[in-house]
C-alpha cells in the first residue's frame, strides 16, 4: 500500500511511524509511506498556507491554493484523498478494513479553523474524524489511521488471526485474555481456558465478548 500524508508538521511523524509494526511493514515493503510538508507547495515567498475567513470569525483557514497544488501533484490514478477534520465521519474498525483494501491513500491533515470549503468540494473523496473532540491539528489522527490500516494489510502481523479477533472486528469488544501463571496473587484463570476443550472455550469467549460489550459499550449492540 502507498500512503502519502500532507501536513504542516512532518516532524511529528518521525517517531511513531519509525517504530514497531509500522517500521517492520515499511522495511518489508508492505507499506510505502511518505510525509509531505504543505508549505512546500505554497507559491508566495512567505510560504503562506492560511488566511482569515470571509465573513469574519476567529482563527485562520487553510487556503485552497497550496492544497490544490499539492493534491494535484501527488495523486495518481486510483488515489483516495481523505481530509482529516472533526467534521468528518467517525473513523472505526469497519472503515479501517475498507481503507486497507485500497492501494493508494492521500491523507490531508487539517489545522487552524479547518479547510476552505472548496477543498472539500473539489478534492476530497472522504473526510474522517477519530473522535468527538478537537485536536491541535490532523497529524495525530493521520497516525491513528495509518496504524489501524497498516496492521490489517496482509503479511504485516505475525499471526493474521490477531486482526480477525480484535475488538470491533465483529461489532463487539474482545473477550478477556489470560496468560501464565495460572494463579497470581489469589486471582485464578477461568477453568474453561485450561480445559483444552476448544468448543467450550469458543463459547465462553463469545459469551464474555457480549457481556463486556453490554457493560462497557451498549451502543455497539
Amino acid at each position: 500500500m502507498k500512503i502519502d500524508v500532507l501536513t504542516l508538521f512532518p516532524a511529528m511523524f518521525a517517531g511513531p511511524l519509525d517504530e514497531s509494526i509500522i517500521k517492520r511493514a515499511r522495511a518489508a515493503g508492505l507499506l510505502d509511506l511518505t510525509v509531505h510538508n504543505l508549505r512546500d507547495y505554497a507559491q508566495d515567498r512567505h510560504k503562506t498556507v492560511d488566511d482569515r475567513p470571509f465573513g469574519g470569525g476567529p482563527g485562520m483557514l487553510l487556503k485552497p491554493e497550496p492544497i490544490f497544488e499539492a493534491v494535484e501533484q501527488l495523486v495518481r490514478p486510483g488515489t483516495r484523498v481523505i481530509l482529516l477534520s472533526p467534521a468528518g465521519r467517525a473513523f472505526n474498525q469497519a472503515i479501517a478494513h475498507e481503507l486497507a483494501q485500497a492501494d493508494d491513500l492521500l491523507l490531508v491533515s487539517g489545522h487552524y479553523e479547518g479547510f476552505d470549503e472548496r477543498i472539500r468540494e473539489a478534492l476530497a473523496d472522504d473526510e474522517l474524524s477519530i473522535g468527538d473532540y478537537v485536536l491541535t491539528n490532523g497529524a495525530l489522527p493521520a497516525m491513528v489511521i495509518i496504524d489501524a490500516v497498516t496492521r490489517l494489510l496482509p503479511g504485516v502481523l505475525g499471526d493474521e488471526q490477531s486482526a480477525h479477533d480484535d475488538s470491533f472486528s465483529h461489532g463487539l469488544l474482545e473477550y478477556p485474555q489470560y496468560t501464565r501463571p495460572a494463579e497470581f496473587r489469589g486471582m485464578a484463570v477461568p477453568e474453561v481456558l485450561l480445559s483444552g476443550n476448544h468448543a467450550e472455550i469458543a463459547r465462553w469467549r463469545a459469551e464474555q465478548s457480549k457481556l463486556r460489550t453490554k457493560e462497557r459499550r451498549p451502543d455497539l449492540l
